[in-house]
């Protein structure tokens, strides 16, 4: 379980996941260090499949998400996600990305307070250099 309370120092980049890229595998839950990923069901109306999502205040950058870490002299990189549906963003742009990650109708509205509102904070700490 990740530490909750103040962040000391706020990452250069987090992992922002494209819901619409996203197949709901959970292999990018299985490696995160942070317990930082969710799996949002899907289901409802419109038939939207599961996806993960990334509390972007628990991020801390790491991108173990993106690509397993491998030796220096090893000149290939192992994808963790397939359909390359995680992106890390500067943070001072994760506002941002966050709000076009997309998703089944109405969901970044109706979580607004969750996903966006967290986003926005962190974008705005970013800009003013806490």
């Amino acid at each position: 379980m990740a530490k909750k309370g103040v962040r000391k120092k706020l990452p250069k980049e987090v992992a922002v996941i494209n819901a619409d890229n996203c197949t709901g595998c959970q292999s990018c839950v299985e490696v995160c260090p942070v317990d930082c990923i969710d799996t949002i069901p899907g289901g409802g109306i419109h038939s939207f499949r599961s996806w993960c999502e990334i509390d972007v205040e628990r991020c801390v950058g790491c991108e173990v998400c993106v690509a397993i870490p491998t030796k220096k002299s090893n000149p290939y990189e192992l994808q963790l996600c397939p359909w390359k549906a995680i992106e890390m963003v500067k943070t001072v742009d994760v506002a941002h990305a966050v709000a076009a990650k997309g998703g089944p109708p109405g969901y970044l509205h109706d979580n607004w307070e969750r996903v966006v509102e967290p986003a926005i904070r962190m974008s705005e700490l970013a800009a003013t250099g806490s």
